[in-house]
């Protein structure tokens, strides 16, 4: 299995789908499914139970998850491709745009 090009906590932007050019902070990565769950994007509703967690259950809104080809890597306020590169013998990822290690 390959690496990841977008990990949690980074900053994405959306470039394909309802929720184009949305920007948001990475919550989640599913690397099974290939998914990620980012903040404030791709919100849907959710009709609930009451349960002890939610006593009144209702309509919530929540996050859905994006495929992660619908989302590019935000570096230096500009949409990049992620590339990766040895430094040293540790790997790191490095945004094509600019030629910066990301992390």
């Amino acid at each position: 299995m390959s690496a990841m090009k977008i990990k949690k906590g980074d900053t994405v932007t959306v470039i394909a789908g309802k929720d184009k050019g949305k920007e948001g902070k990475v919550l989640a990565v599913n690397v099974k499914d290939n998914t990620v769950l980012v903040e404030n994007v791709n919100m849907v509703t959710k009709h609930t139970k009451p349960s002890a967690a939610n006593q009144n259950g209702g309509i919530i809104t929540k996050e859905a998850p994006l495929h992660i080809s619908n989302v590019m890597l935000m570096a230096d306020g500009k949409a990049t491709r992620v590339g990766f590169k040895m430094d040293g013998d540790k790997k790191v990822r490095v945004a094509k745009a600019t030629g910066k290690v990301i992390d």
